[in-house]
């Protein structure tokens, strides 16, 4: 009877876990789908375009604003209310779109969407190894860590330098490093789930957290993927 009780435990607990992860998956994609959308119509608009580029200070002011909400939102997400939460997740993804609105001039739709489909499916092939695996991936972390690190400082100093060779080397680099921090962060997520706070705004709240790394996660990936296999205009 104990051990019938024990079985029914882990089930409850590995169901709770999957509504969990299907919660952060779908707050993943709405803020996608905002990135998306913001991006295609401001490229789409000649107006917007003018506004956004023709002032030189203003995309540098965006980039400010974005890493502040990042790490705002990453940092400050519990004490937040799930409202202030939610509201500041969709204005990162909505000002993500507006910066990326530059892909849809600089590459061809055809490379973006073959590289959105090859970016999808790669994720979900490493998301779905973090979720089922049964090894620890807490080792992959110092080193993905260190590598992240590695390829920012390159690629600040290859702003100045210029050098094509050095970049493609970074975009490798940079594949590799979120395709494994796809898999790790997935796993992180999942077992860092509170058990027991399923429908609370602590639960949700979690979700969104755990969606903003993964959404960094697919959105890096895609860049450096497009580099590698976007066809410029």
């Amino acid at each position: 009877m104990e051990s019938f009780s024990r079985s029914m435990s882990v089930d409850a607990h590995a169901a709770e876990q999957q509504r969990f992860m299907v919660r952060v998956y779908n707050w993943m994609a709405a803020g996608l789908a905002i990135t998306g959308f913001m991006a295609f119509y401001v490229s789409s608009s000649p107006a917007m375009m003018n506004i956004l580029f023709g002032n030189p200070i203003l995309p540098i002011v965006l980039i400010i604003a974005q890493i502040g909400l990042v790490f705002w939102l990453a940092s400050r997400v519990m004490q937040m209310s799930m409202s202030q939460a939610t509201g500041v997740f969709m204005l990162y993804a909505g000002l993500t779109g507006v910066t990326f609105s530059t892909i849809f001039v600089v590459y061809t739709s055809a490379s973006i969407t073959s590289t959105f489909l090859v970016t999808a499916g790669t994720f979900g092939a490493m998301s779905l190894y973090g979720y089922t695996t049964k090894k620890d991936l807490t080792s992959w972390g110092s080193f993905l860590f260190m590598g992240l690190i590695g390829i920012i400082i390159a690629s600040v100093v290859n702003m100045f330098m210029q050098n094509s060779m050095m970049s493609t080397i970074i975009s490798y680099a940079g594949v590799l490093i979120f395709v494994g921090l796809t898999a790790y962060d997935t796993q992180k997520i999942k077992e860092v789930n509170i058990i027991g706070n399923e429908g609370t705004d602590e639960d949700t709240k979690e979700a969104i957290r755990g969606a903003l790394t993964l959404y960094l996660d697919f959105i890096n990936l895609f860049l450096m993927l497009l580099r590698l296999m976007g066809d410029r205009r």
